[in-house]
């Protein structure tokens, strides 16, 4: 899938229900890799700035060896922030980084919430993450309306929408999005912690191999 194929769009406030009681999602394996592999087009792809967060997190959870071995199993030799890598070497890249750091953090989820909040440390630090982080200084229901946006400038690949639900809620769903759901609680949690708003809580329930859909409440 191309960028001209990428579709990002907010939904107009209303009452969104999201199913109360269900069954949290099921942990993420090592299997989880080889199902998002099978979908991956050579097309698709991720920039440089969240392979290096990856490779960033796992050096400061373990060392640096251990962050060249995720690199080696990207089969890239380095990630340059603003260039385009294909979706499967980072997918290698993360679930490596996963793997290693596991048994510190409390299992895959844990790992992969990690490499999600190093993501946004890194993304906040560049010009568009700046300019993100202060809209929601003012609103932070405009920096959600925003971030179907944010994830394209980083993500070529994938459709997100909005579904803004009130005062302290809102679902964010993600369609044909390849990292697992931890991931992006890692990110939705990381952002909007940075604004300073009260107690953040993201909950994902994936709802296909590359489908989830994300409660974010906030006080």
């Amino acid at each position: 899938m191309s960028a001209a194929h990428a579709h990002a769009h907010v939904m107009p406030a209303q009452v969104v229900t999201f199913a109360r009681g269900q069954p949290p999602s099921m942990a993420v394996s090592a299997r989880d890799l080889e199902e998002r592999l099978a979908q991956a087009s050579p097309g698709e792809t991720v920039k440089g700035v969240l392979c290096n967060a990856a490779l960033s997190a796992v050096q400061s959870v373990l060392d640096r060896n251990a962050a060249d071995t995720c690199r080696a199993a990207s089969g890239e030799r380095r990630f340059i922030d603003f260039f385009h890598y294909s979706i499967s070497s980072f997918l290698r890249l993360s679930f490596t980084a996963a793997e290693l750091s596991r048994s510190k953090l409390g299992g895959y989820d844990a790992a992969f919430r990690t490499l999600g909040k190093q993501a946004v440390d890194d993304f906040l630090s560049t010009a568009v993450g700046k300019t993100l982080r202060s809209l929601g200084n003012k609103d932070p229901h405009r920096l959600l309306a925003t971030l179907p946006s944010a994830y394209r400038t980083a993500l070529n690949h994938g459709e997100r929408s909005i579904q803004l639900a009130g005062a302290g809620r809102c679902v964010l769903r993600m369609r044909r999005d390849f990292l697992p759901h931890p991931y992006h609680e890692g990110v939705l949690l990381a952002l909007l912690s940075s604004l300073g708003l009260g107690p953040v809580q993201v909950i994902g329930r994936r709802v296909g191999v590359l489908d989830a859909d994300y409660e974010i409440t906030w006080d």
